[in-house]
């Protein structure tokens, strides 16, 4: 089967719905609904919420964007496709709680098509979850990581330790050298080269995307009402910069939209709302936020491990 943009479309508007409907409840705060157009082509939803019980900030969006020419960051590793008409849509969220126990959590689903002239469409899927916290917990770490295991499972036993070993590899600060999380699942390109068809590449993204909540929910509910106080909401703040070195350097998706032209507001709701840089800082040994690089930040098999 090639490529339905029809289909797509309607699973990522669905499953937008419901993660919003469920994180508003998990927050008892409604998310701001803000509707938007690329002149370019194309457009979005973007379900946002400020100030929330439980998220700081937290934004869910819809986006289905269309263009004359695939833009440096979509085809650096693919020059092949350099100035070729593209469609592209998918879902992307970033929740950011206030307690720094409860961790911050980012998952993405997507589909590109690109319209390489004098040639067939060529489509493909990406996406994956992965899981920053501030103060670790195995169980969170375990919880997540089998979630992600178990929505790869059906799929064959090869997609989850390559998808794995990828996410520890793409979110990574290559100017710190270290982990922005404890990882969880990445993946892109997957059909563009045939290897997996249209059916099954899609059936994939689906089961990735719809795992996002039992991954996540349970981690929220065991630690949202952990007590904390400044010391812990300064370190949170600190390693909060990661986050934005790592979304304004690395990341692809947030280059493709800057790029592409693409709607800033919405690109850059990933952005945590309170931050702080210190210079050459470092944790005291022993402490808990020392805990954090020496147990969680390594990289580490959680599945094997527990």
């Amino acid at each position: 089967m090639q490529a339905d943009p029809t289909l797509t479309k309607a699973y990522f508007t669905k499953l937008q719905t419901g993660i919003v409907a469920a994180l508003e409840t998990l927050d008892g705060a409604a998310f701001r609904t803000d509707s938007w157009e690329r002149p370019a082509g194309g457009g979005g939803l973007t379900r946002l919420v400020e100030e929330g019980n439980l998220f700081e900030r937290g934004g869910c969006n819809f986006s289905h964007v269309m263009g004359g020419g695939m833009p440096a960051s979509a085809t650096a590793h693919r020059p092949e496709l350099a100035g070729a008409r593209f469609e592209a849509m998918g879902v992307s969220l970033v929740l950011h709680p206030r307690n720094p126990y409860v961790p911050t959590v980012h998952m993405n689903v997507r589909c590109f098509i690109a319209f390489p002239e004098g040639r067939e469409p060529i489509w493909w899927f990406g996406g994956g979850m992965d899981l920053t916290p501030y103060y670790g917990f195995d169980e969170d770490a375990v919880h997540f990581h089998r979630a992600c295991h178990d929505a790869l499972a059906p799929f064959g036993g090869d997609f989850h330790p390559r998808f794995k070993d990828w996410c520890d590899r793409y979110f990574f600060l290559k100017h710190r050298n270290e982990p922005r999380g404890v990882g969880g699942i990445f993946f892109d390109d997957l059909g563009a080269n045939g290897e997996i068809d249209f059916d099954t590449a899609f059936a994939l993204t689906r089961s990735v995307g719809d795992a996002f909540l039992g991954a996540y929910t349970p981690i929220v509910e065991r630690r949202r009402n952990l007590p904390f106080g400044e010391r812990e909401r300064d370190f949170q703040a600190y390693r909060r910069g990661r986050y934005v070195e790592f979304n304004l350097v690395f990341d692809r998706g947030t280059l493709f939209g800057l790029q592409s032209g693409g709607r800033t507001e919405s690109i850059l709701m990933s952005m945590p709302p309170i931050v702080k840089w210190r210079y050459d800082w470092h944790p005291e040994a022993g402490s808990p936020e020392a805990r954090l690089y020496d147990h969680f930040l390594t990289g580490r098999d959680w599945l094997a491990d527990a």
